[in-house]
């Protein structure tokens, strides 16, 4: 009787379950640490006025959390801080105008990444998401131009190609 047919299936089991494992054990650890994150400025936070920076972590997080009231409120403290560099805001507008986005307030959004591209116009991340934000306006000409930006700013900005690609499409008149 042939017996390496079952050794072959306990083996090939064996080794799914170990890597499924590895996979689960990563995760914990992962949410472990961005739990202990929370735990921590949210005490912080709650007993003493915070730094920018710490103020944006805390809204960054919740923003993972899909929680985005919070995080905008996070964000708008973090801004209004007298502490805050200029130079150091264009990510928290960004991050702020995500998060408006995500609530499918577009005109906040845009709002938000235009804040953050007059402080920095070089801002990549802004330029793919106000244009991701025109798009969903049906902006398209707009839309196009921000991803035009971002390309002639980062050529291998591969989110910009894809949809500025797609947005040529849609403008050009079938023959």
């Amino acid at each position: 009787m042939d017996t390496s047919f079952p050794v072959i299936y306990v083996s090939l089991l064996l080794g799914l379950l170990s890597i499924s494992a590895v996979f689960l054990f990563r995760q914990i650890l992962k949410t472990r640490r961005v739990e202990k994150a929370l735990n921590k400025l949210q005490s912080k936070l709650n007993k003493e006025k915070g730094t920018p920076v710490e103020y944006y972590e805390l809204g960054s997080i919740y923003l993972n959390k899909k929680l985005y009231s919070q995080a905008i409120s996070l964000f708008q403290k973090a801004l209004k801080l007298e502490d805050l560099p200029e130079e150091e805001s264009p990510p928290i507008y960004n991050a702020l105008g995500y998060a408006y986005f995500a609530q499918e307030q577009y005109d906040l959004a845009i709002r938000q990444y235009k804040e953050a591209l007059k402080i920095d116009p070089t801002y990549v991340t802004a330029l793919n998401n106000i244009g991701h934000a025109y798009e969903r306006k049906q902006l398209t000409t707009q839309a196009l131009e921000a991803y035009e930006q971002a390309l002639a700013l980062d050529s291998n900005n591969t989110t910009a190609k894809r949809r500025s690609d797609s947005l040529r499409k849609r403008l050009v008149p079938s023959a």
